[in-house]
């Protein structure tokens, strides 16, 4: 079984085996971005089985949270809270990998203290209630950056194998990626090699300083969103294009968001095979590639793996935090596959994660 083979990275980082668990929204940090108690109990829970944890999104900046209980790495006082949370994920093997992200336009000014929402344009995002942003200066680009590196270097501090950058799910790395969001006229927008500029000088420069600050092999993946429905908005021909370029950096991994692992582009001329088949074509072996999505069997995960290196669990680990252990020993008939309302605190599904499966998987509570 695939599953189960070990997997050296770039950065010579091992993973015992290709099981990931899926950053995935918890609300569990305090009002300040700091961990919790709950957040340290829940991941730990879920840890020592799978190759490596990667943590909900971290923001980099205040002006970037996207929600309440989120966590924070945008000032030193987070650090010593995110080592206690790291050291809980980093038992029997387990890489523990923290994501970092900026919110962008995809927050509110009631989550900001009454500050306006920033982004790479003045454009608002097309769903409900949202706020037009304000278009981030030059200089203020800049200052974006050198807080990932900030919160790159944070990580390394804490204690973490490695951070994942998120450029996924419409938040601010995107936004500069996309049509929709970046209208700039200045060399951060416009063409597509324009819009990619951001992307391409925050991930260089966070390699630069993640190997001035570390010794030892430090992972560092980043993950993408492959397609936007807006109009204009990303095509996965773009994404093609994104994938490319950022396969050719010192990356460990590529990350691929969508809803299911079979998924099929909507661009007409990408409809003959699965959007991870075409990407993982794309980069021809240049990078490992996480493919995510509904991944609920052994059967799911090998499938998967057949056009990718390794997979991102989510809900199945929300179920059962042994799902790698007993898929792995031929045990998969005991998997738990829902959560009774008097199993919550057992499995340390509070808060977010509670309102989550309430809303997204009712078929896997009972």
């Amino acid at each position: 079984m695939k599953l189960g083979k070990s997997l050296i990275l770039r950065s010579g980082a091992t993973l015992k085996n290709r099981a990931v668990m899926a950053p995935m929204t918890n609300m569990m940090s305090f009002f300040d971005g700091t961990v919790t108690k709950d957040e340290i109990e829940y991941y730990a829970l879920r840890s020592g089985e799978v190759g490596a944890v990667i943590t909900a999104a971290a923001n980099v900046q205040a002006i970037g949270k996207g929600w309440d209980g989120e966590i924070g790495v945008f000032d030193d006082r987070h650090i010593e809270g995110l080592a206690k949370l790291s050291a809980a994920i980093k038992k029997s093997g387990t890489k523990s990998i923290l994501q970092i992200f900026h919110g962008g336009r995809m927050t509110h000014s009631a989550i900001l203290k009454g500050k306006q929402p920033v982004s790479a344009s003045a454009v608002k995002a097309e769903r409900p209630d949202a706020e037009e942003p304000r278009a981030l200066t030059e200089t203020e680009v800049l200052e974006v950056i050198e807080d990932f590196k900030a919160a790159a270097v944070r990580a390394v501090k804490a204690g973490f194998d490695g951070i994942e950058i998120h450029g996924a799910n419409t938040y601010l790395i995107q936004q500069f990626f996309s049509p929709h969001s970046n209208r700039r006229e200045d060399q951060w927008g416009g063409s597509l090699e324009k819009r990619y500029s951001f992307v391409d000088r925050l991930v260089n420069e966070i390699i630069e300083v993640v190997e001035k600050e570390t010794s030892e092999p430090f992972i560092i993946g980043y993950r993408f969103s492959p397609e936007e429905y807006e109009n204009p908005g990303i095509r996965f021909e773009d994404t093609l294009y994104l994938v490319d370029k950022l396969a050719d950096k010192d990356l460990d991994y590529l990350h691929i968001s969508i809803g299911n692992y079979k998924q099929v582009s909507r661009s007409e001329n990408y409809q003959d095979k699965s959007m991870i088949e075409y990407i993982n074509n794309k980069i021809n072996g240049r990078v490992p590639l996480i493919s995510v999505g509904d991944i609920r069997t052994s059967a799911d995960a090998e499938e998967a793996l057949q056009n990718s290196e390794m997979v991102a669990l989510g809900r199945v680990l929300l179920a059962d935090p042994h799902w790698v252990s007993k898929v792995l020993s031929g045990r998969e008939d005991i998997v738990r596959e829902s959560v009774s309302v008097e199993e919550r605190d057992a499995l340390r599904l509070n808060t977010g994660v509670w309102g989550f499966m309430e809303a997204m998987m009712p078929d896997r509570i009972k």
